[in-house]
């Protein structure tokens, strides 16, 4: 029995030491190189390749548009065989893991999945372009996208990354400062009709000139603060600009602010008022009577950022807080700097309102 076990073994590492990797039909050997750096070098006897090229810099888009992400396909060397191509899109997550698919395309057929169907198309000009068409651009389609191509058992694939011009804004419920877990701060930021932000998104409005001294969640469960003048409240007067970290925080236990993510409006903000002014109710319901609704903080920073919005007259918004945005600083209007004001969240008085129509 012993004889009969160590005779399977052997015949088992000859089958394995005399094993060639089968791919798309042909052989390929690994070889190493003899340069005394250490790296395996793969040597393909094929002598053809599929090569997927996608751009290099981001994608920019907006709220509402239709934006192609470009993605073009060929073999080296050129082949004048007929292939049957598959081509799939897939939404990443911030580490290169799917997040989910987005369309899966062969010949002149394609499918697209969850929230992308209707929205998402292949478009082709050309005998080689897997180029991908997404409509109506919502706040969730900022990310990275993998192209991929299958020939047969061949496959190449590129990422691409499409960026939503927008606006971070810090938010702060009613309750009070560090009062949201992650799962809250997540669900305050579509009550504002913003997305949680992402933390290139943070850095990009911290490198337009955002300084903001409390700490807030990020999309990926993270907390920061961004700091443009370093002062001793705000982690020291020693360290340099930048943004500061406290890491990963529990989902659930962990309190703070969070920073929310908003592009550009597909409507318009205006601003009501009344010669008594207004309570929040009855601000609601001015804005229901000129055929809109009360803005959200996300449309009111939009607003500022994207269209110039420009009042010095305070205004009820959704969450029950008072604002007021400037594009032109001016005296008896706040500080020497743009920005969007804020009254926090009065329990009474009587203001106009910042009302939000979609067009």
């Amino acid at each position: 029995m012993l004889l009969l076990s160590l005779l399977f073994k052997a015949a088992l590492l000859r089958l394995v030491n005399s094993y060639h990797p089968f791919y798309n039909g042909f052989y390929y050997n690994h070889i190493m190189n003899d340069d005394d750096n250490g790296h395996e070098k793969v040597i393909d006897f094929n002598g053809v390749r599929l090569v997927v090229e996608t751009s290099k810099d981001p994608i920019y888009s907006f709220s509402g548009a239709n934006v192609t992400l470009p993605c073009h396909y060929h073999h080296e060397p050129e082949s004048e065989a007929k292939h049957k191509i598959r081509i799939k899109w897939s939404k990443l997550r911030d580490d290169y893991t799917k997040e989910q698919d987005v369309l899966v395309a062969i010949g002149k057929t394609y499918m697209a999945f969850g929230d992308f169907r209707g929205r998402a198309h292949f478009h082709r000009t050309g005998q080689r372009d897997a180029s991908l068409l997404i409509s109506d651009v919502r706040l969730q389609d900022d990310g990275k996208y993998r192209c991929e191509v299958i020939d047969g058992l061949e496959d190449a694939s590129d990422v691409v990354e499409l960026r939503l011009r927008g606006i971070v804004f810090p938010y702060q419920p009613p309750r009070g400062q560090y009062s949201l877990n992650f799962h809250e701060a997540e669900k305050v930021c579509q009550e504002q009709g913003a997305l949680i932000a992402t933390f290139h998104q943070l850095f990009q409005a911290w490198s337009e000139g955002l300084d903001w001294c409390n700490a807030g969640w990020l999309a990926d469960g993270t907390v920061h603060y961004p700091i443009r003048l370093p002062r001793k409240p705000c982690g020291g007067v020693h360290l340099a600009p930048g943004i500061r970290s406290y890491g990963p925080r529990h989902l659930h236990l962990h309190r703070f602010d969070v920073f929310c993510f908003s592009s550009t409006l597909r409507g318009e903000v205006f601003y009501l008022e009344h010669p008594t002014r207004m309570t929040l109710e009855e601000a609601k319901q001015a804005c229901q009577d000129a055929g809109a609704e009360i803005a959200k903080v996300g449309h009111l920073y939009s607003a500022w950022k994207f269209h110039g919005l420009d009042r010095c007259d305070a205004g009820w918004l959704a969450d029950g807080s008072v604002r007021y945005p400037i594009a032109k600083p001016r005296a008896n209007c706040g500080p020497a700097e743009p920005g969007v004001r804020s009254f926090g969240f009065p329990s009474k008085g009587r203001f106009g309102v910042f009302c939000y129509k979609e067009r």
